[in-house]
């Protein structure tokens, strides 16, 4: 047992309760002198470092105003439409309430992306970091499904339909497709049992993952400390430190980064605010004009799409046709040849794979496409679990590579911001072939990443960060 630490008598009142708690709980004091007062994080961040704490934010967000939902929300078929229309227009302040659930799906992922993009370009997922790369990109695959759930719990028409569309895919799967579908929509068509399935999912299982997650990812990240814009490893045994052993690139995160971060939640509160109160459709990209009408079997919508964050997606799994099969087929031809002839493997492993490319041909002929936009919609998520794989540049970040290395990156941003606005269109002969090019390019561009990052003299890394106070 610790011994109490003991104050004067004349100490003020605040400092005598802290005491009193500190002595009855001292964990709670060392984990935050670890992981805020205590842990230094580099002090060059920019900008771009506010996202993670914003991530927290709506996080909190999300679950404190769908505790309120949920209090008036009824996961019954022929209920749950009215329960949302009781929400918004009987209970006191439940428009704003919603408003600020459905705003802040839509906030979640604009944070999300934005952070993830961050670690893109100063190569946060690099060693010693991979782990920290790994359980965040589980927390987006978690948060699409998270939100995928939740989207059908309004009960409209573009509820409905969407998850029909989008569990019907599972039946793609050969051999064990129906029985998935079933599995998941709990009756034949997507009904009563499906929006309870998707309900006890939204509210309790998948929260609880999403919120271990979050702490593994926080947990890992202090472990091996914060990356920052130069890629400079600031905790290093060569890095420089102070007689207690503190970084001299760093500084506390509390107050210094707390007050950063308050800064950037307050601007980011304000947007928020704004489109909660004056446009929480966003022009029908946030909350689609159709989820206001009831969900109704025999009346499908002239267009179905998902929301904004999943069409990315959406436009590569649309973008999989009987003609786009032949491309990719070629695709892998290519692959293996390159690999048979530009790597030093042994003739067994030239074999296997020129082997493995066949077989792959072969189901990709027999299989019929729409499965294989399923893998391709899958995989557009699972292949940025490999980033720390892929990537073998002798630097970290985008401000020491090559400059077309930053045209590069610019170009991925836009084809998928391209790709994202193609999936909430109707389809067209056009936007077809502009989906196909743009998912060739973003597999492309990862799956090729370990040729291309090596190119080009990269610039001079210096020994310490670089930072100019503002």
């Amino acid at each position: 047992m610790a011994e109490f630490k003991e104050l004067p008598s004349d100490a003020p009142a605040g400092a005598k309760l802290l005491n009193w708690f500190e002595n009855r709980f001292p964990t709670a004091f060392a984990e935050y002198e670890k992981h805020m007062a205590g842990y230094y994080a580099p002090k060059n961040f920019n900008v771009w470092y506010i996202f993670g704490s914003l991530a927290m934010v709506v996080l909190v967000i999300q679950i404190v105003t769908g505790i309120f939902l949920v209090m008036h929300y009824k996961p019954d078929a022929a209920l749950a439409f009215g329960s949302v229309e009781y929400i918004m227009r009987d209970v006191p302040w439940g428009w704003l309430v919603r408003y600020m659930h459905s705003t802040g799906a839509s906030a979640f992922f604009i944070v999300v992306y934005l952070h993830m993009f961050r670690g893109l370009m100063y190569g946060s997922y690099r060693k010693p970091r991979e782990l920290v790369w790994i359980f965040g990109c589980a927390i987006f695959l978690v948060l699409m499904a998270e939100a995928f759930m939740g989207y059908l719990l309004p009960w409209g028409q573009m509820s409905y339909w969407g998850a029909q569309v989008i569990v019907n895919l599972f039946s793609a799967i050969p051999f064990i497709g129906p029985d998935l579908a079933l599995l998941i929509r709990g009756d034949y068509v997507v009904g009563d049992a499906t929006l309870n399935r998707f309900f006890s999912f939204h509210v309790i299982a998948v929260p609880l993952v999403l919120l271990g997650l979050v702490v593994a990812h926080l947990l890992a990240l202090h472990d091996v400390g914060s990356n920052n814009p130069d890629g400079i490893e600031i905790k290093g045994p060569n890095a420089p430190k102070d007689a207690q052993g503190h970084p001299l690139d760093g500084v506390p995160f509390h107050p210094y980064y707390t007050v950063h971060d308050i800064f950037g939640l307050s601007v980011f509160l304000m947007a928020f605010s704004a489109v909660v109160f004056l446009a929480p459709e966003f022009g029908g990209y946030f909350l689609e004009y159709n989820n206001f009408i009831p969900a109704d079997p025999l009346k499908t919508p002239a267009h179905i799409a998902p929301v904004w964050y999943f069409t990315p997606f959406y436009s590569m799994l649309r973008a999989i046709t009987s003609q786009m099969m032949y491309a990719l087929i070629a695709c892998v031809g290519l692959a293996a040849l390159m690999g048979i002839i530009r790597t030093k493997l042994s003739s067994m492993g030239k074999g296997a794979v020129l082997g493995g490319a066949v077989v792959l041909i072969a189901l990709m002929l027999s299989i019929d496409a729409k499965f294989w936009g399923v893998v391709v919609m899958g995989g557009a998520v699972i292949i940025l679990f490999f980033l720390p794989w892929l990537d073998n540049s002798p630097v970290k970040s985008i401000r020491y590579r090559p400059d077309w290395h930053k045209y590069l990156y610019g170009v991925f941003v836009i084809n998928f911001v391209v790709l994202a606005y193609l999936g909430v269109q109707p389809p067209s002969p056009v936007g077809e072939r502009v989906s196909q090019v743009g998912t060739l390019f973003y597999f492309g561009f990862f799956l090729l990443m370990p040729w291309w990052s090596r190119l080009g003299q990269p610039k001079p890394v210096p020994s310490r960060v670089t930072f100019a106070a503002h």
